[in-house]
């Protein structure tokens, strides 16, 4: 959860234009067209507050390791938060979280976590 030092919560996931590592579409010209390296999603009230432009170089750490992409500012993710996809291995949200299993599902906690942002 946040704290003092990782204040704010990483979310992690896909985008439409990749699938897993990208180990297929990050070869297709076509989608690399479209979505051609790693974003980090901040909100615009966060963006503003951090001093963190359009497609400026932010560093996103946590507790566990960092990783630095540029920055999309948009509407898409909530204050307090931010977003990351896990295609492209330079920057992979996957470095970010633990792979400690849930006891009782059985799977990693690779969707969550605190984390902190600041200009790269």
């Amino acid at each position: 959860m946040p704290d003092d030092e990782y204040p704010m919560l990483l979310g992690t996931g896909r985008v439409l234009f990749h699938w897993h590592g990208g180990e297929m579409t990050r070869r297709s010209k076509g989608l690399l067209e479209i979505y051609p390296h790693a974003l980090i999603e901040v909100n615009e009230d966060d963006a503003a507050k951090l001093d963190l432009g359009e497609n400026k170089r932010v560093r996103v750490s946590s507790r566990r390791g960092s990783i630095e992409a540029e920055a999309l500012v948009t509407d898409r993710v909530p204050p307090g938060m931010v977003y990351a996809n896990f295609h492209f291995p330079e920057a992979s949200a996957n470095e970010l979280t633990i792979a400690a299993l849930d006891p009782i599902a059985k799977i990693p906690e690779y969707k969550v976590c605190a984390v902190k942002v600041e200009a790269a």
